[in-house]
């Protein structure tokens, strides 16, 4: 009896974990689809496509929103509206309450969507907020001028992102030999971040790393990142 319950609450949370996703993203998808088309209440009236299609076309608003947003970066990317981009920033910065929530989204949305340095390179494992905890940090980058002089070691610049949020954590500045390189995916780390370790990778990379790599007694981080290097090329 108590197996056959046990069978019966598998079958259950199977059936939610297929269903409460798949109709979340229904419905997300038909909010977007209704209140779209509010973006022609903003067009004068002359201009309106409405008044031009005799019918109703579910999702006509995004595809507006969509090429507003693609003609707005062709502009921006000629010299001419690259100059009315950087005159308009000017003016934000100057005001107080606006420019440092302007200049964070920006930020972020620069390391997410450009491919260069500025992303999040690889994931990392480090030993935070002391000794024996691990946790998931983004490397973006080696840390340069006056920071590096001033360190003995080469450091690396580590975003530690926050649970459940991942847009919000710390900066910090971690020697490369205290690091430990996972092969998880940048995606794969902010799903396992954000939900809070419940969605991991099918690698299973950092529950099984951080259980193989556990500090031993009286071993440092350094040989520890040492371990986990071994066969591997020098991290660039």
């Amino acid at each position: 009896m108590k197996g056959l319950r046990h069978r019966i609450r598998g079958y259950f949370i199977t059936g939610l974990l297929a269903v409460v996703p798949l109709s979340f993203t229904i419905y997300v998808i038909s909010i977007i689809l209704r209140n779209s088309d509010k973006i022609f209440n903003l067009l004068p009236e002359p201009y309106n496509p409405k008044r031009l299609i005799p019918f109703p076309i579910p999702g006509l608003g995004i595809v507006v929103v969509v090429l507003i947003i693609f003609i707005i970066g062709l502009l921006v990317k000629n010299y001419v509206g690259s100059r009315i981009m950087d005159f308009g920033e000017r003016i934000v910065y100057q005001i107080p309450l606006v420019r440092p929530i302007y200049s964070a989204v920006k930020q972020l949305m620069v390391a997410i969507f450009t491919q260069t340095s500025e992303g999040f390179e690889r994931v990392v494992l480090i030993q935070y907020p002391r000794q024996g905890i691990y946790a998931l940090g983004f490397v973006t980058g080696v840390a340069r001028g006056e920071v590096q002089k001033m360190t003995e070691q080469r450091v690396l610049n580590v975003f530690l992102p926050t649970t459940p949020n991942p847009t919000s954590g710390f900066y910090l500045l971690v020697p490369d030999t205290d690091v430990i390189p996972l092969k998880i995916s940048v995606e794969d780390a902010f799903k396992l971040v954000i939900s809070g370790g419940l969605v991991s990778s099918q690698e299973g990379m950092v529950r099984s790393g951080a259980a193989r790599h556990s500090t031993p007694p009286g071993e440092a981080p350094a040989q520890i990142a040492n371990h986990q290097r071994e066969g591997e090329e020098p991290c660039p």
